[in-house]
Order: C-alpha cells, then structure tokens, then sequence
C-alpha cells in the first residue's frame, strides 16, 4: 500500500507531467497502422456516449485534444496521444462501443480492431473502462469487461459523470460496480470516480495511470 505521502508526490508529479506535452500521434483505422510498441500504453474504452473525450481532455487539461461531438460513436479508430518531453508514454483512445443501430459489419470491425489489439498489444499497461455513473454497468461494459478478462489485460473501472446525479445515488451505484467487478479477473479493484465537467477524481486518475506505466 502506497503512503499518504507517496501518494501526494505521484500525483503531483502526474499533474506536473500532464501539464508539459501532451500531443495527438496518429489515427489507426486497421492494426497495420498502429505506431511502434516502443512506450507503455493506458488505453480508454467506453460506451459511445460515456463522455470519454470530454475525460481525456480532463485528464490531459487540454480543452479538445479528443474530439468530442453530439454524435455517439464518432470515434472509429484507435486514436494515440504522447505525453512527456521526451516521450514518457501514450494514451489510446479507443473506438465506443454499446451500438444501437450500427450496421452488423461496422460492428465486426469494431470487435476485430479492438480484441486483435487488446491481445497482441505487449505494452498495454492498463485499460481504463469507462462506465456513466448515471447508469451503472450495462450489458454492453460487461462484454468489454469478459474481452479484457479473455485477453488478460489488467482494467480500472471508471464512473463518468459523477456530478450529475445525487451523492447518495452515486454511493449505490459504486458499491454495485465495486461488487460486480470483483467478479472480474483482470479488474482492479478500486473503482474511481469522476466527473470531467467539475475535475473531481482526475488528480486521482492521473496518478493512477502513471503508476501503471511504471510496471
């Protein structure tokens, strides 16, 4: 277990970090584009309205370094971002899922990029799954959750949009998440909470993504 004190040095040194470069790499529609395993990666994955960009942005304190759009599910494509002077590590912004009138082949491209890369991918450190706290799991985060359990790929459940509901709504619905995923193999045990809007929880998940980069 990590020290109050230590804790506080890592997050400021995340909060430090982020606040230096943090730039948009490339887009990769297919595997073949993705950019070279040569930094450790932490990867973001979500429904397609969970507000994961408006997350990224918190995370990254940039305003639009993802792009956010009325439009569930404009993202199609794993999206890379470096951060640190030199090149510390990378976020993956991947492709939303929990599809409601997509086309059954947009679909299969979607599961294909996303296992494919979740399997084969050796310097994922972390996933963070992204789950709007309004609502709790849905079936459409469960099946993310089993892919990354079949994929052994360690995850950090993350409640969105914490401010909009009540303080004891929110308490339910993290101990029903909490519950869930120790269900879960590869699930970390703590769950955080967040809201992009009021930047509540974003210190704590900075410092947490710089940890597991580091192991």
């Amino acid at each position: 277990m990590i020290e109050n004190g230590s804790e506080e040095a890592l997050a400021e040194e995340a909060r430090r970090l982020f606040s230096g470069r943090v730039e948009f790499l490339l887009s990769a529609p297919q595997l073949k584009f993705l950019p070279a395993g040569d930094y450790p990666e932490v990867a973001f994955c979500g429904r397609s309205n969970v507000g994961k960009s408006s997350l990224i942005n918190a995370v990254t304190g940039r305003k639009a370094i993802a792009r956010t759009s009325v439009t569930p599910g404009r993202t199609q494509e794993l999206n890379f971002f470096e951060v640190g002077e030199p090149t510390r590590f990378r976020l993956v912004d991947m492709p939303g899922y929990g599809f409601a009138k997509a086309p059954l082949k947009v679909v299969e491209r979607w599961r294909s990029l996303v296992r494919t890369y979740l399997r084969g991918r050796a310097v994922l450190k972390r996933t963070l799954v992204l789950v709007d706290a309004r609502h709790g799991l849905k079936d459409s985060d469960r099946d993310m959750m089993t892919m990354l359990d079949e994929a052994a790929v360690g995850y950090r459940v993350v409640l969105t949009k914490a401010d909009k509901i009540k303080a004891s709504e929110l308490a339910a619905t993290c101990e029903r998440t909490a519950t869930e995923a120790r269900k879960h193999v590869a699930a970390y045990p703590q769950i955080h909470v967040t809201s992009a809007e009021k930047g509540a929880g974003v210190d704590e998940l900075r410092a947490a993504i710089l940890s597991d980069v580091r192991q």
